[in-house]
């Protein structure tokens, strides 16, 4: 792999205090993640009734625990294991293993406030993967293979659908290892829209601008298949690793490294069984294919919907006329596997995406302004790409200049990245009313916006449109906006906010307040 290991790097193990200062949660895989998940009170439960992973199993969800910018009702609650599902005996779904910030808090040992600046020193202290032996790799206990004449990928995985609408059933948190057509060691992940289009094909959705994508065109250009691996049910902080994007994790780094400074172990890796490609040994489920060259499909070419599934700014994203095809050549499993989801829009992917976005634009701010800006939090409504509330706190009257140029750094480190607020350290940047509080009382729209016209955006929100923004050329494209809701550091002592007698409430209501 192209990452070295820091000389000055102390490898801890399970339970021991990590170099970083955290405590590392005896997690290595998706089963130990969940029996953690079993001692929490209120954070996983199971049921054996019977669900249909066709729109029945996301419907039950929404009411359970999806949160994120899912239509109301939904809520923020636990994670759920189906262990029956239609039609697939020998196979179990969980979803919602990330979909609130105290369940990824407990699965990756920091405090919830400061999961981003976790992730951030686990960028900066990697750790590379390891390749092991197929004997010590559990995703190979059971193996079916393509060229069986019985074999049907439809029928050996329940892969869900969200909605009615759905192009067609959807693998959502199937994690994409693919390498340089030219350099095996030049290896990228990343999680992708996989629909299921047949026996043995899925389509792949790339966004624009992922490294494996390049990857692929390179192959294509030289007329070759891609080989890949698609990996599902997987240690959270493997999953939360690879959402980092460029330029914190440019071309030719391997996000498997943060998962190994997450953990202060090597992610673990084996040898796919039927194409030159490695998978992640502890899976649940592992797909080995090739991304086939010059071959495009309809997203909705089975179901004629005209979209695609619901994705996380809300709203159902419209099925591709023309996406690449992965011809599936085997899958792994573990044996009974558990099949991990999501509900496109929850909050499990605000925490995906989010918690690394934090991360990103916490390490640029420091490296270029360091002191200055304290948290920053990738919000819920923005599905965790959208919408950035950073926290600084002024030490000058240069500060109110600085505090805008950390908004301009997040949204050069974050290309996805749409607005930005800004507010003082007195504010509660997770709490959405005290947010807003700021914005009330500590700004002045004609006064304190700044705006950035025709800058990239993401292609998946639908304002980002020459039909909704005539002045945009092309889809995903829009006008980025930083709100300061900061007071100005000459009048700071103007903004001092009613203080309070520190007592402790325990004392008068134990039962909500614990020691």
């Amino acid at each position: 792999m192209p990452q070295k290991k820091p000389d000055s790097y102390k490898v801890s193990k399970p339970g021991e205090p990590h170099p970083m200062g955290w405590e590392v949660p005896p997690v290595n895989d998706l089963r130990s993640a969940i029996e953690l998940l079993k001692g929490l009170p209120g954070q996983y439960i199971e049921t054996d009734r019977e669900v249909d992973p066709i729109a029945e199993l996301a419907g039950v969800y929404r009411y359970i625990g999806a949160g994120g910018t899912v239509m109301r009702p939904t809520r923020i609650g636990p994670a759920m294991t189906f262990n029956s599902i239609k039609g697939f005996a020998e196979s179990r779904v969980l979803v919602g293993m990330m979909a609130s910030r105290e369940r990824v808090s407990a699965l990756l040992g920091a405090p919830v406030r400061e999961l981003g600046i976790q992730m951030a020193e686990a960028r900066r202290h990697i750790l590379p993967p390891e390749i092991v032996d197929a004997s010590k790799a559990p995703c190979q206990q059971v193996v079916h293979r393509a060229s069986d004449p019985d074999f049907d990928l439809r029928k050996l995985l329940p892969a869900p659908t969200n909605t009615p609408d759905d192009a067609g059933p959807f693998f959502c948190l199937g994690l994409v290892l693919g390498s340089d057509p030219d350099d095996r060691e030049n290896v990228d992940v990343t999680i992708h829209r996989l629909c299921v289009q047949g026996k043995d094909e899925m389509s792949i959705f790339f966004a624009p601008g992922r490294h494996i994508d390049a990857f692929r065109q390179k192959a294509e250009a030289q007329g070759k298949p891609l080989p890949v691996s698609i990996n599902m049910g997987l240690d959270p902080a493997i999953l939360i690793g690879a959402t980092f994007e460029a330029p914190t994790t440019p071309f030719g780094f391997n996000e498997l490294c943060v998962a190994g400074g997450l953990r202060g172990r090597a992610v673990e890796l084996v040898e796919c069984l039927t194409v030159p490609q490695v998978a992640i040994a502890r899976a649940e489920i592992v797909i080995e294919g090739e991304i086939l060259p010059d071959v495009r499909v309809a997203e909705d070419q089975n179901t004629g919907t005209g979209k695609a599934m619901p994705e996380f700014p809300g709203y159902n994203g419209n099925a591709n006329p023309s996406l690449p095809v992965i011809k599936v050549k085997a899958i792994t499993t573990r044996t009974r596997p558990i099949l991990q989801t999501l509900v496109g829009p929850g909050e499990e992917h605000v925490s995906l995406a989010g918690i690394p976005t934090e991360a990103s634009i916490h390490l640029a701010c420091e490296d270029a302004l360091p002191g200055l800006v304290k948290n920053v939090y990738a919000h819920s409504s923005g599905g965790g790409k959208f919408l950035a509330v950073i926290q600084v706190a002024k030490r000058n009257a240069a500060d109110d200049g600085m505090a805008k140029q950390a908004a301009v750094i997040a949204l050069a480190v974050y290309r996805e990245l749409k607005n930005v607020i800004l507010v003082d350290e007195d504010v509660d940047l997770f709490d959405t009313n005290d947010v807003l509080w700021a914005m009330q009382t500590r700004f002045v729209g004609d006064l304190d916006t700044t705006f950035l016209p025709g800058v990239t955006g993401h292609v998946l929100d639908p304002s980002q449109t020459p039909e909704y923004d005539p002045r945009v050329s092309s889809k995903g494209t829009t006008t980025k906006t930083i709100f300061d809701c900061t007071a100005p550091f000459h009048l700071k002592e103007h903004f001092v906010r009613a203080q309070f007698k520190e007592v402790d409430p325990a004392l008068w209501a134990p039962e909500l307040f614990s020691r």
